[in-house]
């Protein structure tokens, strides 16, 4: 797995943005919040949110780890791009990670504004008290 393919993965998903933090790793957000991060230089470790069921499952297994300074917040880290995970797997643990960030955004967060929006219906013009005497 390449830092591309992470890159396609990650965007397919609505509102996602990238940006470059702390001047080597790829940041993927929704509503300028982090679901993952790569790290640009070799070996590219890939730190994301999981359930706490899922962390538990997954720093269980070989080249998973907590991730530092963010395990509290039930991240993991990949030791290396493509090592632990395969491809499908990397992807449902990527677009949970991305639905557990976007369902804690502010309702008024245009990433998920976008998608809870109701439609309004219209019922006609408001009548006023001295429309109704008359």
């Amino acid at each position: 797995m390449t830092i591309e393919t992470l890159r396609e993965i990650c965007r397919k998903l609505p509102d996602v943005t990238e940006d470059v933090k702390w001047d080597q790793d790829l940041a993927f957000c929704v509503g300028k919040k982090m679901f993952a991060v790569v790290n640009l230089e070799p070996p590219h470790q890939l730190s994301f949110k999981c359930t706490p069921e899922g962390f538990g499952e997954l720093v269980e297994r070989n080249g998973l780890i907590p991730a530092p300074y963010l395990a509290r917040a039930m991240w993991v880290q990949q030791e290396e791009l493509g090592g632990a995970l395969e491809r499908r797997e990397l992807e449902v643990l990527i677009k949970t990670s991305y639905e557990l960030v976007r369902a804690k955004l502010p309702k008024r967060s245009g990433a998920k504004a976008k998608t809870t929006k109701r439609a309004k219906t219209n019922r006609g013009p408001k009548r006023t008290r001295r429309a109704k005497r008359r």
